[in-house]
């Protein structure tokens, strides 16, 4: 209950404004994730770079990480906005996997909105081997900080794994020109930070192994290398999605419910070409 004197009215109406954008946010979001919508999806980036990243800098740090750790969280009634959000990032992360990662981080967004702007022929792509040895290195980082922080309870060791403090526009002369290399690196290496060094990304792809809501294949899927090599992530391994590293981007989902390109579909049409299109089945595989 609120002190005496002090009403949820008076605790809730300056935190209103806030959890309106943050629910509308949450449901675009969702939204362009059910309907697979890819207009919809970079109206969700843009969204998370506008509101989430420059006007409110609210994107889950391994500083929240910390604050687990110490069991040093913020007022719950006072901060309900920050809770909300923790609790769909974690509960999303249950249900379906990195979703965060792919939509909603305000840096994810950007360097993705970064990689659609940008011209294709500027990439490098990452030969594999390189790709999934490279993957690691996020585990390494996240391990590293968790076990400095725990041995010094240094807060300001973040500000060396995460580029994130550039919506607050409060960095030093280093960290802006390490925060430039960085994108820099991302126009030739499309997603560089999220793939690879990113702590908190490590982190939901632990919790990523509990997704319930798995990402479906067709039984062609073990010899078709259409989602693998269309996959911006490296998530994609022959018939198996990668969980720690997928992050619901919909290209894959859209390519397998695609019957002018998936070849489950082309092979149906092929075997029985006077037939109507084939009804959406049950997939025969999971990964």
């Amino acid at each position: 209950m609120p002190p005496v004197g002090e009403s949820w009215r008076d605790i809730l109406a300056p935190q209103a404004i806030d959890l309106a954008m943050l629910v509308l946010f949450m449901a675009v979001a969702l939204t362009s994730f059910f309907l697979k919508s890819k207009r919809l999806k970079y109206t969700s980036l843009v969204f998370a770079v506008g509101y989430m990243g420059f006007m409110k800098s609210h994107l889950i740090s391994v500083v929240d990480i910390f604050g687990v750790i110490a069991r040093d969280l913020p007022v719950v009634k006072y901060n309900i906005t920050y809770y909300i959000f923790g609790v769909f990032v974690v509960a999303s992360t249950v249900l379906w996997g990195r979703l965060y990662c792919g939509r909603i981080c305000a840096f994810g967004a950007l360097t993705q909105l970064m990689d659609a702007i940008l011209p294709s022929k500027l990439r490098v792509t990452v030969p594999r081997t390189i790709e999934q040895r490279a993957a690691w290195i996020k585990f390494g980082l996240l391990a590293f900080v968790v076990v400095y922080f725990i041995a010094t309870r240094n807060l300001l060791v973040y500000q060396y794994v995460e580029p994130f403090w550039m919506f607050s526009l409060f960095g030093t002369t280093p960290m802006w020109i390490g925060l430039g290399v960085l994108l820099v690196a991302t126009v030739f290496v499309r997603n560089l930070y999220c793939r690879f060094l990113c702590p908190v990304g490590a982190m939901l792809g632990v919790i990523s192994n509990l997704t319930v809501f798995k990402i479906k294949r067709w039984s062609e899927c073990k010899t078709c290398k259409i989602c693998e090599k269309t996959c911006e992530w490296g998530a994609i391994r022959g018939p198996l999605i990668v969980k720690t590293e997928c992050v619901r981007c919909d290209d894959c989902e859209r390519l397998y419910m695609d019957q002018k390109k998936c070849p489950h579909w082309l092979i149906q049409l092929k075997v029985r070409p006077s037939a109507p299109k084939p009804a959406p089945a049950v997939p025969s595989i999971q990964a």
